[in-house]
């Protein structure tokens, strides 16, 4: 026998072992979707059809559709939407300036660490930060009032409300969108800036024609992923505005946890429909991104 026939059996054994151990290392994290994803999503599918006494029924689904359930689904999809766009937005030009912005060096991985932290900065203590910072009597209320004579409260703004509690997902939603999109940015080829500038084009142009058409499979997907974000939010919404605001998340709670809107099945039928509308956006944050990746490898 040939030193190479030789050679062959174990290079493919030690190929099978290899890929075994491989196996083995992502075993937790199936375990971990299994047991925390996988199964409460089907607890959740099957108590959405069944009543108190565990009999099928479409009782809950139809209650979906009263009033009060289509509103607060309503108002979650309306802030989940403005946190989205204007997170996207803001994050956008931030990414850009910090990426490929010619700012100096340090400022990047300062950037990239500080929204690292902040896009995990969230619940109660998000919800004390704000209402120290911008409530009745926080310290930039305050100061404005102090120094200024000028008392945001009396414009109608209210952090108890629709743009308070918008303008608190927004500070872990831009930063979110940075770190999604540094590295689309980043995939921006320098060949490409210089062939429309070879052939005459404004900065305006190139990233009219160029940029921005590549791009924008990214900005689109990374847009409905912090829907998806914000539309799933609790903590920090209960924290903040209590039960005083009606989005779908603390009439969930609500439903599950209260005494007085005490319907455990219903409060599954409501995590169902929210399951189908994150399901929908991250499902086409996956496809969009799987498109802009063609431009970017």
């Amino acid at each position: 026998m040939t030193q190479e026939a030789q050679t062959a059996p174990r290079a493919s054994t030690f190929q099978i072992g290899r890929t075994a151990w491989a196996w083995l290392g992502v075993t937790p994290f199936f375990l971990f979707a299994l047991m925390f994803l996988i199964l409460p999503t089907l607890f959740l599918v099957v108590g959405g059809f069944q009543d108190a006494e565990g009999r099928f029924t479409l009782d809950n689904i139809y209650n979906l559709f009263q009033p009060t359930i289509l509103s607060a689904y309503w108002i979650s999809i309306k802030i989940s939407a403005a946190s989205a766009i204007f997170g996207a937005l803001i994050g956008f030009f931030l990414a850009y300036a910090g990426v490929i912005g010619g700012l100096p060096a340090w400022i990047r991985p300062t950037l990239m660490t500080f929204s690292g932290v902040a896009s995990n900065f969230a619940g109660v203590p998000l919800a004390f930060a704000f209402l120290a910072t911008l409530g009745r009597t926080g310290l930039v209320t305050a100061l404005l009032v102090k120094y200024f004579g000028f008392n945001i409260y009396d414009t109608g703004f209210n952090l108890l409300s629709f743009w308070g509690l918008t303008l608190t997902y927004l500070y872990f939603q831009i930063p979110l969108m940075v770190l999604i999109l540094a590295p689309a940015l980043d995939g921006l080829k320098r060949e490409w800036r210089e062939a429309a500038e070879n052939l005459g084009a404004s900065t305006w142009e190139y990233w009219r024609r160029v940029a921005l058409p590549v791009l924008w499979p990214s900005i689109l997907g990374t847009t409905l992923l912090l829907f998806a974000n914000a539309f799933g939010a609790i903590a920090t919404a209960y924290a903040l505005t209590g039960s005083s605001l009606n989005i779908v998340t603390i009439l969930l709670y609500a439903q599950i946890r209260g005494d007085v809107l005490h319907d455990p099945n219903l409060g599954y039928a409501l995590a169902l429909g929210m399951i189908l509308i994150t399901g929908l956006s991250n499902g086409a944050y996956i496809w969009l991104r799987q498109r802009s990746e063609r431009w970017l490898r």
